[in-house]
């Protein structure tokens, strides 16, 4: 009996990642910004901006973005470039021009790579040893409600002597599934679904104020179980109480958090406001001694508002 169990989990593992794999290859084109560890957006350098925008004293923030992916079904394999373009005056889709592509492969290879965590949904969470004392949370967060549509985050953060760890910026991008992959032959241009969205308003508190509560997908990490590839699993109920001053607030119902609790933890936590009260979060919690502890992914309902 005990066999055939363990049977139904690998089975239901490879199935779990085989479907991971189908929602998260494709052609995932969109903008994409800087922003500081205070929230506050980053312009674009001045070399890349046209200069009919100079002339006009307009302000770029975002780059239009791409990001080819494949994954393979079968075994544990990921590749995707998120590529930026240069700005272009008007409707210059043939113009587009690549100004950086930030490679990525994810394998048990990789020693870049210090975790993966994922979901069927083609959400997914990965722990990048870019130096020494230099990592990136990268978080992906797909809309349950549509599997087209996701918001990327890449935390950038400093490990200082082992156990201090200090968040340098974040990079945001917002991303929609134009069809599968093609290794990025198109141009988004002005076939580009989204919009600009770095300089809008970033949303409100009171938006996220109050207790929330829902199912959280989580592995956690120790020394006996030090596997890369993760299956975000279970259903733990999750309650949470955001008083929005905490959280630093990002445009298009976007937030994040970076934190450490009393007993020297560090817990980093991205959201993601679907609608009024529904929420996606995703976390990664580390050890005093900076070491990996947990990663999860939460679809939250918001249980009582923040009363003023």
């Amino acid at each position: 009996m005990g066999e055939v169990d363990s049977h139904q989990v690998h089975d239901k593992s490879i199935e779990a990642w085989s479907q991971f794999s189908g929602r998260i290859s494709g052609e995932w084109d969109g903008f994409g910004a800087d922003f500081s560890k205070q929230g506050k957006v980053i312009e674009l350098p001045e070399s890349v901006v046209p200069e009919a925008y100079r002339e006009w004293e307009v302000k770029v923030f975002d780059w239009q973005t791409q990001c080819p992916t494949l994954a393979d079904p079968k075994d544990h394999v990921i590749q995707y470039r998120s590529v930026q373009l240069l700005p272009t005056v008007g409707c210059e889709a043939d113009a587009a021009t690549v100004y950086s592509s930030d490679e990525r492969k994810v394998s048990v290879e990789n020693s870049e790579v210090n975790a993966f965590a994922y979901q069927s949904s083609g959400s997914y969470v990965a722990v990048w040893q870019k130096k020494d004392d230099l990592i990136e949370l990268e978080y992906c967060l797909i809309n349950p409600q549509d599997f087209e549509s996701r918001v990327r985050f890449i935390q950038r953060i400093c490990v200082l002597n082992n156990t201090e760890m200090e968040l340098q910026g974040i990079r945001v991008f917002r991303e929609q599934w134009y069809g599968p992959f093609r290794n990025g032959d198109q141009l988004g241009g002005c076939a580009i679904r989204d919009s600009a969205f770095a300089s809008t308003a970033p949303m409100i508190s009171s938006d996220i104020a109050g207790i929330w509560q829902g199912s959280k997908a989580v592995t956690t990490f120790d020394t006996t179980n030090t596997g890369i590839f993760r299956e975000l699993l279970g259903d733990e109920t999750q309650k949470s109480v955001r008083d929005g001053e905490n959280n630093v607030l990002l445009p298009k119902q976007l937030w994040f958090s970076f934190e450490q609790n009393k007993v020297g933890e560090t817990l980093s936590e991205v959201g993601w406001l679907l609608d009024h009260g529904k929420a996606i979060t995703s976390s990664c919690l580390f050890s005093s001694t900076a070491k990996l502890k947990e990663i999860s992914i939460a679809l939250e309902t918001i249980a009582l508002e923040h009363v003023v």
